[in-house]
């Protein structure tokens, strides 16, 4: 099964080759019309024969250049994010690695699933050679995806969004999935807080999850749950409830829960939006250096709260490697090359003693 990293040394060299042979084609084109200038050519035979194949030459010059040209499109979730930002110049940087065009589109907010939709459907009528989709929910895309299966499409399931058993049932073939292994973030998160107050701590536990019925926001939720109950069984989820991305609900549930358990010992957060709305909730009722408080993406925003010592920790998605091993994963696979289902790309748990230290080799692709 090749690699992430096979598929892009296997473009690197495609594209060289292609540049080279246009090249030759383009050179020889030269030589033919110089000949013709230089020697003028008398003989109408010769001049005809050389003319025609000047003019093949260009031809095929013009022909290998544009062949092949394919033009992916690609839908988010929304830009407002910095972690989608992130991920776009993957895929721009990807696009460029692969030799191919793509469009981008995505809706104001990440709970905007039925706007997602009609953009979707608006996608699929410009014939896309490969659809990337990153789904607000595991159901929303999946009448366009099936539309775009149908009309011979491929669909890349960008940053672990639909449920491929789901999409089975719906009649969704799915090329492949790309993004983090959330159940493994949610797990990085628990070993944190374990780390931190001891694997013999106890007390109570908030877990705020994504949207409600949002495939990435549970799988976090699951990891750290599991884990956490297997690594230092005293902390007890007490809560897990959907925050919805949202950084004020975060807000508002972490004042109820702690209004609740005033002994809240350590908040996981399934992002670092929802992260940061706990945060200011902790800091608001003085508690905000008694609380551990973990969020999932690495966004510049956490970054910051971060080194300022605010917020504890991120788990830190790396969005532009995703963004960009979509787009060469995609191309790979219109070429013959068989993937795996389900390609993860590291997870890095951030602190401000890794910040400022700044020697992890992932650090160049935090955003």
């Amino acid at each position: 099964m090749p690699t992430t990293k096979s598929i892009t040394n296997y473009y690197s060299f495609n594209n060289r080759f292609a540049y080279g042979e246009k090249s030759g084609i383009f050179i020889i084109s030269l030589i033919l019309i110089k000949i013709l200038i230089n020697n003028n050519l008398r003989s109408l035979t010769m001049r005809y024969l050389i003319i025609s194949l000047s003019m093949l030459s260009l031809l095929l010059t013009s022909t290998a250049f544009g062949k092949g040209h394919l033009t992916y499109g690609v839908l988010m979730k929304t830009l407002s994010n910095p972690f989608w930002g992130a991920m776009e110049e993957g895929v721009r940087d990807g696009s460029k690695e692969a030799g191919v065009a793509y469009y981008l589109q995505a809706v104001e907010s990440d709970q905007a699933a039925e706007p997602q939709l009609n953009v979707c459907m608006t996608m699929l009528e410009r014939k896309p050679d490969v659809m990337i989709t990153a789904a607000i929910n595991s159901t929303i895309l999946l009448p366009c995806l099936k539309r775009a299966n149908e009309a011979g499409i491929p669909v890349v399931d960008l940053d672990g969004n639909l449920d491929h058993d789901i999409a089975k049932k719906a009649g969704v073939s799915i090329d492949f999935t790309i993004g983090s292994d959330n159940e493994a973030a949610g797990a990085q998160g628990a070993d944190y807080i374990a780390k931190e107050l001891g694997n013999n701590a106890s007390g109570p536990v908030l877990v705020i999850e994504g949207l409600s019925g949002n495939i990435t926001g549970q799988k976090r939720a699951r990891g750290f749950a599991n884990r956490i109950k297997k690594i230092a069984p005293g902390l007890k989820v007490v809560a897990s409830l959907p925050g919805d991305w949202d950084r004020m609900k975060a807000a508002n549930i972490t004042n109820d829960i702690l209004t609740r358990y005033p002994n809240l010992k350590a908040i996981f957060a399934a992002n670092d939006g929802m992260a940061l709305g706990a945060v200011e909730s902790a800091y608001a009722a003085g508690k905000g250096n008694d609380i551990i408080i973990v969020g999932v993406d690495g966004n510049s925003d956490a970054v910051k709260s971060i080194k300022s010592g605010r917020l504890n920790a991120s788990v830190a998605q790396l969005p532009y490697l995703v963004g960009k091993r979509a787009v060469i994963g995609a191309s790979a696979s219109l070429n013959g090359l068989k993937l795996a289902k389900f390609q993860f790309v590291d997870t890095l748990v951030l602190t401000k003693e890794v910040i400022e230290n700044n020697t992890h080799p992932l650090m160049k692709f935090v955003k």
